[in-house]
C-alpha cells in the first residue's frame, strides 16, 4: 500500500502530536481510528503495538511494512458449489453453503488462514472455519453449516478470508438465505448426502 495514497503526511504528523496518551487502550483505539480504511481489529492493533513497544507511530510504520496489499495473500471466488443454491430454506433449519476458491497469487498461502463472519445476520454457532494452505493457483471447497433465523424472510452475512494477524483479503464471500415455511434447502441437501460421499477437500464447521 502506498501510504502517501491513504493518508496525508502533515496531518498524520499532526495528529501524532497531540497523541500524548501512555494509556494502551487510547492507543489501540488511536491506531484503529488512523488505519480506518485497513479493517484493523483490536488484537491486530495491540499486537503491532506490542511489538513496537507500545509506539503508535513505530506500529504504524510495521503495519505497513508487513501488512500491505502486496504482501497478503490472494484470494478469487470461483463458484458457489451449494448443494440446491437458490432454494429457501424452512426456519431454524440447518442447512450447508459451500464455494470453490483458489490461491489467485504467486505464494503459498501461510498457515492459520480461516474464513472469517464479518458482518450481517450470524446464523447459527459458525463464524469462523480454517482454510488449508494452498499453493500457487490451487483450488479448494469450502463450507460452513448454518442455522436458518427463525423469522420468514430475507437474511445476509458478510464472510472474508483472514490472516492469523487480522487482516483480510480476496474476495469477499456473500450468504445471502430466504427463509420460508415451504423451503426444500435441507431436504435437498440431505438427499443429495444420502447418495454421495462428502469430498475429501471440504472444509466446514
Amino acid at each position: 500500500m502506498d501510504v502517501d495514497n491513504d493518508f496525508d503526511d502533515q496531518n498524520l504528523l499532526q495528529q501524532f502530536s497531540c497523541m500524548g496518551t501512555t494509556d494502551k487502550d487510547d492507543l489501540v483505539k488511536q491506531l484503529q481510528r488512523l488505519l480506518a480504511g485497513s479493517q484493523l481489529n483490536e488484537a491486530t492493533a495491540t499486537f503491532f503495538l506490542d511489538m513496537n513497544n507500545w509506539n503508535l507511530q513505530a506500529a504504524i510504520c510495521s503495519y505497513f511494512d508487513f501488512e500491505s496489499p502486496f504482501k497478503l495473500p490472494c484470494m478469487t471466488l470461483l463458484f458457489d458449489s451449494t448443494i440446491g443454491e437458490g432454494e429457501s430454506v424452512s426456519p431454524n433449519t440447518k442447512f450447508r453453503k459451500s464455494w470453490h476458491v483458489m490461491n489467485s497469487g504467486n505464494e503459498q498461502w501461510p498457515d492459520g488462514i480461516c474464513l472469517q463472519y464479518t458482518s450481517g445476520v450470524i446464523m447459527g454457532d459458525c463464524t469462523r472455519i480454517s482454510v488449508p494452505s494452498l499453493a500457487p493457483k490451487e483450488s479448494t471447497e469450502l463450507s460452513v453449516v448454518l442455522v436458518s433465523p427463525g423469522e420468514l424472510g430475507v437474511y445476509e452475512s458478510k464472510w472474508r478470508m483472514m490472516t492469523n494477524t487480522g487482516s483480510y483479503f480476496g474476495d469477499i464471500i456473500w450468504i445471502i438465505v430466504t427463509v420460508s415455511e415451504t423451503g426444500t434447502l435441507a431436504v435437498t441437501q440431505q438427499l443429495h448426502q444420502l447418495s454421495t460421499s462428502q469430498s475429501n477437500d471440504v472444509q466446514m464447521c
